[in-house]
């Protein structure tokens, strides 16, 4: 596999490009751990974005392998596996003990028993012009997913009327390292990159606008919103700034035991 391939400029510059947009794409939820560590608490933020993130990586890294002159894929994703490594440690360290532990979870899940079975599979038991179209799909899918999961945030300012959880340049670097990346694999004549950055520029357009409508409401308070407490296999959802206490668990359980024993006392009576 040739280093850099200079046989079409196009290719290259916007291989180059999309490099540097995808680099300041990682580097934008710094403001967002910046926060978190300075308040010691992950808030509302979840952790599924920056996992995903982190698998993407990983395995776009061993599709570009299994391919010719896609040097420049292998860059940008080994910066971006190191970059969510420190996001998910830094979530991991502040998050509640039941974020933390489902964190946790999901990472060994998707990013170690996941990505091993599928490096073995693919490798010891497809053939190598068959074993990259198979990782082309998987990518396909997953990157579908990746573009995909800013709707709960959609959602959230939709509902709250409040960006606070949608940073405005995270929106617009994703909407132009789509356009870069479409190209790139338009002319390097890649299905599995071109197509999914069609999506991953729509839903950065979206944002970008929902940005410009709700920049200057004012939000609803999040108590009114009723989110969920508890996500089967995912990270448990809070309200912002409103996680359970222990203090507030051992007061209901007080006022529990208290209600059962009068119950019991007035049963005995009427006997």
């Amino acid at each position: 596999m040739a280093l850099f391939h200079f046989a079409n400029p196009e290719l290259f510059a916007f291989g180059i490009l999309g490099n540097l947009v995808s680099f300041l794409v990682y580097l934008a939820p710094i403001p967002t751990f910046y926060r978190i560590v300075k308040k010691k608490s992950t808030e509302g933020f979840h952790s599924i974005p920056y996992v995903i993130a982190l698998y993407s990586a990983t395995l776009m890294i061993y599709y570009a392998l299994n391919k010719n002159d896609a040097t420049l894929l292998i860059t940008i994703n080994s910066f971006g596996i190191v970059i969510e490594t420190i996001y998910l440690s830094l979530f991991i360290a502040y998050a509640p003990k039941k974020i933390r532990v489902s964190t946790i979870k999901l990472v060994v899940l998707l990013n170690i028993v996941s990505y091993v079975m599928i490096v073995a599979v693919t490798y010891f038991f497809i053939q190598p012009p068959k074993r990259v179209h198979i990782l082309g799909g998987i990518n396909l899918l997953l990157s579908f997913i990746v573009f995909v999961a800013p709707l709960s945030i959609i959602k959230k300012v939709v509902q709250t009327r409040s960006v606070e959880f949608m940073p405005f340049w995270l929106s617009f670097f994703l909407s132009l390292s789509a356009v870069m990346w479409f190209f790139y694999g338009l002319l390097s004549k890649d299905i599995y990159v071109a197509l999914p950055n069609i999506l991953g520029f729509t839903f950065g357009i979206i944002q970008m606008v929902l940005y410009g409508i709700y920049k200057n409401c004012e939000s609803k308070p999040v108590e009114e919103l009723k989110l969920p407490e508890i996500v089967k296999g995912t990270p448990e959802i809070y309200p912002v700034s409103s996680f359970p206490s222990s203090e507030n668990d051992d007061d209901e359980e007080k006022k529990k035991d208290e209600n059962i024993k009068d119950k019991n006392m007035d049963a005995s009576d009427q006997v």
